[in-house]
Order: C-alpha cells, then structure tokens, then sequence
C-alpha cells in the first residue's frame, strides 16, 4: 500500500510538472481582431479607444441631427436617427469612430412646435467647438461633421470657416445630406416641396428606423407650401421657413416607399464612405491650415 501511495504522488508530481512546463502551456489568447472594434465611441473601452484612433488614422466623424417637429408620422428625432444611421454603416465599411448623439443644432424656426429644443446661437457654436476640442484631444485630427438638418446648413459652413480664427491641431470637414443621384427611383410627389418629412425624407426614415415611422397619419396634415411672403429672389429673411410651411412638414410623407429609402441610404452612405477615405488620405488641409496661421501673425511677410 505504502508503495502505491509514493507511485500515486510521483504520478501527480509529474503531472504537475508537465502542467506548468512551456511546452503544455495553453496559447496565450489572440488579441481582439481589428474588425471587432465597435465604431461607436461610447461602447469603446479606454484601451479599445487607443487601438480603434489608430485603426482609424485619426479619423471621425459627428452625426450632427436636432430635436424638431417631422411632420405627425415622424419622430422628433428623425434627423439624428437617420444621420447616426448613415454615419454608422459608413463607418463600418471604412472604419472610423462616430461620435454619440449630438442634437445641439440650429432650430429657432421650429420653437413653436412641442419637443423642439433650441439652444441660443452661442451655446451652439461653444459647444461645438469644445466638442471638436476635446475630440481632437482624445487624438480625433480628422473630424467629419456629418449634417443630417436642412437648419444646419449655414450654421456648420460658418463654424468650419471659423476653424481659421484661433490655431488647432485638427481639421474639420463637413459633409451634408446626400439625397438624389443617377437611378434614383422616380417621385411621386413635387421635387420642389419635398424638403422636409416629405417622400425623400420618410422613405429613409423607413429604412433606418421603420418602427417610428406612421404613414397613416402623415395625410392628416398638410405639407404643402403656403407662399405667404411674396418677395424678390435672393432677398432672405428668417421667418421664410414659417412663411411657406408653419406645420413644419414640407412634402407628401404618405408617399414614401422603401425602395426609395433604399436607394437614399446607399446613395449617403457610399458619399459618406468616399469622403471617409478622402480624408484619411489627405495630407495637405492640416499643413495649409498651419501655414495659415503662421502667416497670420504676420501679414506684411507673407510673399506676394
């Protein structure tokens, strides 16, 4: 017994020998494929972060929507779902990271609508300009501000022209709604007032989020333009937009179809994911932007 017993532990003696030797040691795990990098920031851990800058040579992109009236068949966030849509699939073929929700946008002609939340002109633009900051911080050098609101689209030109002002380290691009292109479905509604919860718009909403899109309800109100100021074009005023369309629904949302919407998404994704790439491989905007400022400081240098 005494010798089956000293048998028995130089048996587990070598089995634990063997155990902790090299050559049984199990591989170490494979580090997580690039390709299973989330694109979304928020998902991100901090070390994943790290990996998914580089992975994305610095490049990001911020789905710019609002909180605004759509029409009765729409969400008030249509804007952002649709954009953050886009912005994501894109992202996916052409890897970058898109920024969380951001709805702080330019919506001062929808604030006698319920759910319109409108920041004063100041936030908008401060708060814009500290997310790009610390975006750029965190190692963001390229930022595409997607545009995904017809109200954005004289506020994002003027904050990137505003980029020369004050040195960064970083270049803003922007990029707006892409809708129409060659082989687009025909319409069945009028072009001309198809701007805003119309054919164009609700059929991508029923694409990037069906389950809050209500066609029976869109025909209980009207879209159409109601032409109440009657002046010399390109003579602007603000209150254009609650002139022709105080609903705040421009078009027919009724006759939305999900081929169109199909057609739309794939025409601004592929646009997003061209200009996702362009990005990358540009090498000239952030040393233009930097002579730039070095000239700026002195004027009376700069060769004529």
């Amino acid at each position: 017994m005494y010798k089956s017993l000293l048998l028995s532990i130089n048996a587990l003696c070598a089995s634990i020998v063997w155990a902790q030797s090299p050559a049984a040691s199990p591989a170490p795990s494979p580090p997580p494929a690039q390709s299973k990098l989330s694109v979304h920031w928020e998902e991100l851990t901090a070390a994943e972060f790290r990996d998914a800058i580089a992975r994305a040579q610095g490049a990001c992109l911020l789905p710019f929507g609002i909180l605004e009236k759509h029409g009765l068949h729409l969400p008030l966030g249509n804007d952002l779902l649709n954009v953050r849509y886009v912005a994501l699939n894109a992202a996916q073929q052409e890897y970058a990271i898109v920024f969380p929700e951001y709805y702080f946008g330019q919506i001062f002609e929808a604030k006698h609508q319920p759910g319109t939340v409108a920041y004063s002109a100041r936030l908008q633009l401060e708060l814009l300009q500290e997310t790009t900051d610390e975006m750029a911080r965190n190692g963001c050098k390229k930022i595409i501000i997607v545009n995904g609101h017809g109200g954005n689209n004289s506020l994002l030109p003027y904050f990137a022209q505003a980029q020369l002002d004050t040195p960064h380290d970083y270049v803003v691009y922007v990029m707006g709604i892409m809708r129409s292109a060659q082989g687009e479905p025909k319409h069945k509604t009028n072009p001309a007032t198809d701007m805003h919860a119309g054919e164009s718009e609700t059929s991508l909403s029923m694409i990037a989020r069906p389950d809050l899109v209500h066609l029976d309800r869109a025909p209980q109100e009207s879209g159409a333009d109601q032409a109440r100021l009657k002046l010399p074009e390109g003579l602007y005023t603000g209150i254009w937009w609650y002139a022709r369309f105080p609903n705040h629904y421009a078009g027919e949302g009724a006759a939305a179809t999900r081929e169109l919407g199909e057609f739309e998404a794939r025409t601004w994704i592929n646009g997003l994911v061209q200009a996702i790439r362009a990005v990358k491989a540009d090498q000239e905007s952030l040393r233009l932007q930097n002579e730039f400022y070095e000239r700026g400081k002195h004027p009376l240098e700069t060769p004529q």
